[in-house]
């Protein structure tokens, strides 16, 4: 099994030519101001059978690059909907109409619930979304190799229970942008992070015992990001500091081939 950084959280894994994409994206202009579609993103290698989706925020969902990389009827796993009205599920309403209007084959999944999907078994396992919105990370298995993908999660207590299952990890992809949020629905703002940062990200690297720890979920040469988005200096240094021997710092449109 080998894996690619698409850029922000997006990768793809690919196992007996095949592949599947995980919160791949080519528009991050509702995160980035200024930002042009498909700036500094990769796209996947060919035709994708599959896409997990960790949550349905725009710069993790992204439906018309979704319909121009998938083959015709590949599934596309999620998350539940969010809870409550409009108002609070303000974040996750502009990717749940554009999936619609796209037509993709999305399917709503449980936590711990499993799918194989060509060669990849694949497990959505427990996140905790900054924002309050439903997320999953996913646990991705293929030529007896594990993978790991924490979208943009925050620190929480399922890791030991994620490890009991499944580790040793031969990949964990984790945030480590440490963004702190102040979103006008989201009234007093708090001034801890919404993703983890470099510190925790490779506490749970080392929790779910991963052989290489990639730090995701940053875009170093993009400064200018909306107002009330703020991220750690540099998240890739400190996460090196942090993780150690475990540390593996994958440049965006960079392969990390287990089999090697």
């Amino acid at each position: 099994m080998r894996m690619r950084r698409l850029g922000w959280a997006g990768l793809e894994i690919e196992a007996d030519g095949e592949r599947l994409v995980i919160d791949y994206v080519r528009d991050l202009s509702p995160l980035f101001t200024g930002w042009q579609p498909g700036e500094r993103l990769t796209k996947p290698s060919g035709p994708v059978t599959a896409a997990l989706l960790t949550h349905l925020h725009r710069d993790h969902t992204d439906a018309a690059a979704l319909a121009e990389v998938l083959t015709p009827g590949a599934p596309v796993l999620r998350p539940a909907p969010g809870h409550g009205d409009d108002v609070d599920n303000v974040t996750t309403l502009p990717a749940e109409r554009e999936l619609a209007q796209h037509r993709l084959a999305a399917e709503v999944v449980d936590t711990w619930s499993t799918r194989e999907l060509g060669p990849f078994r694949v497990t959505a396992v427990p996140a905790v979304d900054g924002l309050g919105d439903p997320q999953l990370n996913w646990v991705v298995q293929a030529d007896g190799q594990r993978v790991f993908h924490g979208g943009d999660t925050m620190f929480h207590g399922y890791w030991w229970l994620i490890a009991r299952r499944f580790s040793p990890f031969d990949a964990a992809f984790l945030p480590a942008n440490g963004a702190v949020v102040d979103a006008p629905h989201l009234q007093p703002p708090s001034p801890l992070p919404a993703a983890m940062d470099p510190r925790q990200a490779a506490a749970a690297a080392a929790i779910l015992d991963a052989r290489h720890a990639v730090p995701m979920h940053y875009e170093a040469e993009v400064p200018d990001k909306i107002a009330g988005y703020v991220e750690v200096t540099d998240p890739a240094q400190e996460f090196r500091m942090h993780a150690g021997g475990r540390a593996h710092v994958l440049p965006t449109g960079a392969w990390l081939d287990l089999a090697a």
